[in-house]
């Protein structure tokens, strides 16, 4: 893929999954992308355990989600408390096109990378914020993850719970933080529009709430109408809809159906499953009569989808106009004829020669997907970083000697 954004430069400051991933997505863009790391351990994501799953065997030797939010970077251990540690940053900032940081006000202020702090080092700089919460209110000072800030504080985990589960459903990992990741990585994107035709930098935020709130807009805008605590039927069994539902097939496998149509697909639809009479069955057409009538309906359509396994409905409606598709695992996902054919998944090799797939970004130039890349170790740039900024060997030597860098 074409580097759209060769030339810049981004120095993260920032731990965990959601303001990472914004790195990560804008090396893929061809960024020159410096995580800056503390000495003592780095980013705790490099200590975090998923599900229960360790590194242990050689395709699984490596820290998973940290491929996924910091492929492309490099990183350099630096101790700001040092003055030899805030120089090289201050080196660094003066290079850069953008600051990324999660790092919270207080940690900010403390250790003197807050806007006017970095503005002061680089005036043109685009600094760019990812928190739970957003830079103002009584609770900006305070962290947030995407399963309280999210899910939970968003109402994301509330509009997913059938009601009848009672207990709300758990997330999977990074749910809000990727989403949010990426769409902070869209607005610095604008902010160096914006100074390319402007002269004038801008503060860049993006929350793990304003994400939830935009991605719950239909929720919260029926809520602000209507009232309602809830778009969806208070039973998840039966949709208003009965064709924009899901059907269980004779082998436990699920299919969607989308068909948000309904009197333009319901014919076709019916006879390709092998039911001609509901075509001109009087309870079902139009359409308004379908919705009316949605428990009989749904009720025929259970019945008939239990009636055969996945491979066989997977072949009757191989040319169905509407949008269907298998509620499909994860791993299923890895061999989707559509995902590979469109390179959604980047083909990497690791240090040690192991391969392994990734997903990539979503955005792709020109059709081309990201450039395979692996996150780094820990400080492992550290030497070539400093020698890029005019540091010798022996001011190298020196510095890792008191600590200041890794």
């Amino acid at each position: 893929m074409a580097g759209v954004l060769q030339g810049v430069r981004v120095v993260e400051i920032a731990s965990w999954t959601f303001v990472p991933s914004t790195g990560a997505v804008l090396a893929d863009w061809g960024a020159d992308v410096i995580k800056v790391e503390d000495v003592r351990g780095g980013d705790p994501g490099r200590s975090l355990v998923i599900s229960g799953l360790r590194r242990g065997d050689a395709k699984a030797d490596r820290d998973f989600m940290m491929e996924i939010g910091n492929r492309g970077k490099r990183s350099i251990g630096l101790d700001l408390r040092t003055e030899t540690g805030r120089d090289i940053l201050a080196r660094l900032v003066k290079s850069a096109d953008v600051f990324l940081t999660n790092w919270l006000p207080d940690a900010r202020r403390r250790l003197k990378i807050d806007v006017e702090d970095i503005r002061a080092i680089n005036p043109d700089i685009i600094y760019a914020r990812g928190s739970g919460h957003g830079p103002r209110g009584p609770q900006a000072h305070q962290g947030g993850f995407d399963a309280a800030s999210y899910m939970a504080r968003g109402g994301v985990a509330f509009a997913v719970t059938p009601p009848e589960n009672g207990r709300p459903i758990a997330q999977t990992p990074a749910f809000g933080d990727l989403p949010s990741g990426m769409t902070l990585a869209g607005g610095i994107a604008a902010a160096l529009y914006r100074r390319l035709a402007t002269g004038t930098p801008s503060v860049v935020d993006v929350s793990l709430l304003s994400q939830a709130v935009w991605t719950m807009s239909p929720d919260i805008m029926a809520a602000e109408f209507f009232g309602v605590e809830r778009t969806a039927m208070t039973d998840s069994s039966l949709s208003p809809n009965p064709v924009v539902q899901k059907y269980r097939t004779s082998d436990g496998r699920w299919i969607q159906l989308v068909f948000l149509q309904p009197d333009r697909y319901w014919d076709a639809f019916v006879r390709r499953i092998g039911r001609p009479e509901l075509a001109d069955d009087p309870r079902f057409t139009p359409s308004s009569r379908l919705i009316a009538n949605a428990e009989a309906a749904t009720a025929e359509l259970n019945a008939v989808f239990a009636e055969h396994d996945l491979d066989h409905w997977t072949k009757a409606l191989a040319d169905e106009e509407g949008v269907w598709a298998v509620v499909a695992s994860p791993r299923e996902v890895l061999s989707d004829p559509q995902a590979l054919a469109n390179d959604y998944f980047i083909a990497n090799v690791d240090e040690a020669g192991v391969e392994y797939r990734m997903a990539g970004s979503p955005v792709q130039f020109d059709e081309r997907p990201p450039a395979p890349a692996r996150a780094p170790e820990h400080g492992e740039h550290t030497e070539e970083i400093l020698l890029e900024f005019g540091l010798s060997w022996a001011e190298i030597a020196v510095a890792k000697d008191s600590g200041a860098v890794l």
